[in-house]
């Protein structure tokens, strides 16, 4: 079955969060840690739809929303970092993600970006390679401030624009 990338507003308020907390619920401390700030980022992309259709879209299968990626493209063209990017449980380990990632990295290059920086955390193998498979490199570690008793450190990866360094 084919998936289809569509509008974050064409799905309701609250999606993102629910998603979020689906896809991190792997480990029920993230969702103890993060649900306010998931909820805020909901609200904040709900309330700001011209920000939101921009920035991030809907990963759907069959009319369900099964994830989602976002992006902040405040530093464009020097970089764009990806923000939340994740798939619900169920849909996990059938290759979603990488074709999501696959679409942001398309899309964040069509708007110009000269790089594009992800970071994830160290219990996150699965999202580690799926940046890998679609060429990010890995550039560095560093402390994660939040929830490192959990989570471990921080694990950074950028992505080059080969396009715009050969023009």
């Amino acid at each position: 079955m084919d998936i289809e990338f569509r509008k974050i507003t064409d799905f309701p308020r609250g999606t993102l969060a629910a998603l979020l907390r689906d896809g991190y619920s792997f480990e029920p401390k993230f969702e103890r840690d993060w649900d306010t700030q998931w909820q805020e980022f909901d609200d904040f992309f709900y309330d700001n739809p011209h920000i939101a259709d921009f920035s991030g879209f809907m990963t759907v299968l069959q009319e369900t929303p099964i994830g989602f990626v976002s992006w902040n493209p405040t530093k464009l063209p020097e970089y764009t970092e990806v923000g939340h990017n994740c798939i619900l449980t169920q849909y996990k380990g059938n290759g979603y993600g990488k074709c999501q990632m696959r679409e942001a990295v398309r899309r964040i290059i069509a708007q110009g970006a000269e790089k594009i920086i992800v970071c994830t955390n160290e219990i996150c193998v699965p999202a580690q390679h799926t940046y890998e498979s679609v060429g990010f490199q890995f550039v560095k570690t560093s402390e994660e401030p939040f929830c490192s008793e959990y989570a471990g450190q921080r694990m950074y990866y950028e992505i080059r624009n080969t396009r715009r360094d050969s023009e």
